[in-house]
């Protein structure tokens, strides 16, 4: 998004007041049109963003970054995000500034992942942590390591990130030995999800769309672990995104899940043909945990 709310880190702040400027550079809207149109994307931007081909620039390309809810324009949003990717991981000013139109469209994401490691390190500042997931994000997007990897891109992106700025929190806790605090705050060793973990599953189970819990409420650790396997299956190629938001969106308690009736109209299906899909799908994720665990 290209707002965010003054009870957020003042990187996030300062970062929509650059791209307010990136905005009005005809340099970058140049350099923006120029991308959409060489990937073939222009059309169908100015289509979901109801503007002018030739009017295009940042603004557009941001709202076309955002998740729609719907099959097409998730598509949509991903051929967009990946060709920012590609062009991020090449060399110059135009794969800084790629980079640097990626890191805006995954503030959401990055929000979400600085507040939920407030908690489980102490002693860190929001903003701390909000410039180191930043970093993270423009790093990722330059490495092209999200490229080619199975499953959406923002989703993986923001799962990558999570990583790379746990890694460096408890980098940092290392010297100083272990944290009273933090350890009074961790989770009961046998139980498989401590904050920081279940932090990690949940952005990513959020970013991908498998979960529309409210912040507010905690969740399960049965919740957590189905989360995280259909996580899992997706990134080695197991499930689809279709059959992963399947099973995450049947095996709930909040929201309530919706009846397969009502759940196969807004997929525009059958409701015989949604239940063997999930079936199946459930039936593949069992055969490869039974794999891993063998």
């Amino acid at each position: 998004m290209n707002t965010t709310p003054n009870t957020t880190p003042g990187i996030f702040r300062r970062l929509d007041a650059e791209w307010a400027e990136l905005c009005a550079d005809p340099g970058v809207r140049g350099a923006v049109y120029g991308w959409l149109m060489a990937d073939c994307l222009a059309v169908e931007v100015a289509a979901v963003t109801d503007s002018w081909v030739r009017a295009l620039g940042p603004e557009q390309l941001l709202a076309a970054l955002r998740p729609t809810g719907s099959a097409t324009g998730d598509a949509l949003t991903d051929a967009v995000l990946r060709a920012l990717l590609d062009r991020a991981a090449g060399h110059g000013r135009s794969a800084i500034l790629a980079a640097r139109i990626v890191v805006q469209a995954m503030i959401p994401a990055a929000v979400r992942i600085t507040h939920g490691q407030i908690r489980p390190f102490g002693g860190r500042t929001l903003d701390d942590v909000g410039h180191m997931t930043i970093a993270a994000l423009f790093e990722i997007a330059r490495s092209g390591k999200v490229l080619g990897r199975p499953g959406r891109p923002a989703a993986n992106l923001a799962l990558d990130a999570l990583r790379r700025v746990l890694a460096d929190l408890a980098a940092d806790l290392e010297p100083r030995g272990s944290d009273l605090k933090v350890a009074e705050e961790l989770a009961d060793p046998l139980d498989p999800f401590d904050p920081a973990c279940a932090c990690m599953v949940r952005c990513a189970a959020t970013a991908a769309g498998l979960d529309e819990t409210p912040a507010e409420e905690e969740l399960t650790t049965a919740r957590l672990q189905l989360l995280e396997l259909v996580l899992d299956a997706m990134d080695d190629g197991t499930l689809s995104e279709a059959d992963a938001r399947a099973i995450a969106g049947h095996y709930r308690s909040t929201p309530a899940p919706l009846s397969d009736h009502d759940a196969a109209r807004a997929a525009g299906t059958k409701a015989a043909t949604l239940r063997q899909r999930r079936s199946r799908a459930v039936a593949r994720l069992k055969t490869a945990t039974r794999s891993t665990a063998a």
